[in-house]
């Protein structure tokens, strides 16, 4: 599956901003999704996941209650809405896809196998 994050950009401190993700595959359905992000010398860092059908969302403690993934099956979409940025959620933002079985959540960035190109967020205080 290819995948292609979009909607980064500058922000401020307390504003919103909402990532998508697009993939190419035809069994959109059968993959859990997420998200990721990294700065430089850092490993990547699990930011958020969602279930085949949508029903299971974890999220990292750090962004717990400000950030919401959300799917759309139909449109091969997943998207990262993003409230309250602070300027520690300053980072390059990955989405990423793993062909799982039921309900099954990776909550792992190294568990996920196919990877896009990534979508720079910065956000100024």
């Amino acid at each position: 599956v290819q995948l292609q994050a979009s909607g980064g950009g500058l922000v401020q401190a307390g504003d919103s901003l909402r990532l998508s993700c697009a993939a190419s595959t035809r069994t959109f359905s059968r993959y859990a999704l997420g998200w990721s992000r990294q700065t430089p010398g850092k490993e990547r860092e699990f930011v958020a996941a969602i279930s085949r059908g949508g029903g299971t969302t974890p999220y990292a403690d750090s962004v717990k209650g400000r950030f919401t993934i959300t799917r759309d099956n139909d449109k091969k979409m997943v998207y990262l809405q993003m409230s309250d940025l602070k300027p520690e959620d300053t980072a390059v933002y990955f989405c990423a896809a793993k062909n799982v079985i039921m309900t099954v959540v990776p909550t792992a960035s190294e568990s996920y196998d196919n990877w896009g190109q990534g979508t720079q967020v910065t956000v100024s205080s």
